[in-house]
């Protein structure tokens, strides 16, 4: 029996919805629609003189190959931190769920890191792998491998996915952790007592059951790789070496806030806003389906 709440005013829903709408309204769609509308224009340094141009920025955006690049540049990335990301929250959240002694400590040191800034996390691994500073990057140096993120495009490209991964676990593995606690005991027993393996009990009963959790989850992580991790690459490698670092959130700023060409920037957002709604709809279309609820 499904219980409804009935207002006794008609406008009372509207009013106590107004905030919200509000609040959506000012920070997402009027910042979207002046990006849609700047899109169409030329405009000087200084924002004295401005044309309109159509669709030019957008011909000048696709014939340009480093915009090409950086196109590549971001789907590998996206893809590389949202599968580390969440395959090592997974592992830790089926390891956190065991009946250990102080499993309540582990889970919350795993949570801690969520709690760190992106610019922050960058740091730290900036401390870690820095050639001349970094603990690991001193020692690799040492052991004769020559190590400098900031020279070598695999080793930038290697720094800023490890730092991105890393920063995204914690909040995978508190969404894995919960839906593999909210799994019944009886249904892991029941395969238990037919002769199910840990290895083939997780895979044919446990990730079935969590897959709603994973769908969410990658659709997170895609849209994490896409725009948050803005602040670990300006801090760490700023695009570079030669660009391979420069994603495309990244080269909207470059051109934006460092080139001041406010039209190209527009652009790429209204492309990067595109390509991110664009796969969120193939991921409900067709990924969904193999989603068990």
């Amino acid at each position: 029996m499904q219980r409804k709440t009935i207002f006794p005013q008609k406008g009372l829903p509207y009013l106590l919805l107004a905030p919200q709408l509000a609040i959506t309204a000012v920070f997402f769609f009027w910042p979207a629609g002046q990006a849609v509308w700047y899109a169409f224009l030329r405009q000087d340094a200084f924002g004295i003189r401005t044309q309109f141009v159509g669709f030019e920025n957008f011909a000048d955006l696709f014939a340009d190959p480093y915009y090409l690049q950086a196109i590549w540049t971001t789907v590998f990335f996206s893809v590389s931190v949202t599968v580390l990301s969440m395959s090592v929250a997974l592992l830790l959240a089926a390891l956190a769920d065991r009946e250990i002694r102080a499993a309540g400590l582990y889970r919350t040191l795993l949570i801690w890191p969520y709690a760190i800034a992106p610019a922050i996390a960058a740091v730290l691994w900036l401390f870690l792998f820095h050639p001349s500073i970094g603990l690991l990057g001193r020692g690799l140096n040492a052991m004769g491998v020559a190590w400098d993120y900031r020279l070598n495009d695999g080793q930038a490209m290697l720094v800023v996915i490890l730092a991105s991964a890393w920063k995204q676990v914690s909040y995978n593995f508190i969404f894995f952790l919960a839906g593999l606690q909210a799994i019944p005991r009886a249904v892991l027993e029941a395969a238990a007592i037919d002769g199910a393996r840990p290895i083939r009990r997780f895979w044919t009963v446990v990730f079935p059951l969590l897959s709603p959790t994973a769908f969410f989850l990658l659709v997170v992580n895609i849209v994490y790789a896409f725009f948050d991790t803005f602040g670990i690459i300006d801090a760490l490698t700023k695009g570079g070496p030669g660009k391979a670092t420069e994603t495309l959130i990244y080269r909207a700023y470059l051109d934006g806030r460092v080139n001041l060409d406010l039209g190209m920037s527009a652009a790429q957002s209204v492309v990067l806003m595109i390509m991110v709604i664009g796969l969120t709809i193939v991921q409900f279309r067709f990924i969904e389906r193999r989603v068990h609820y």
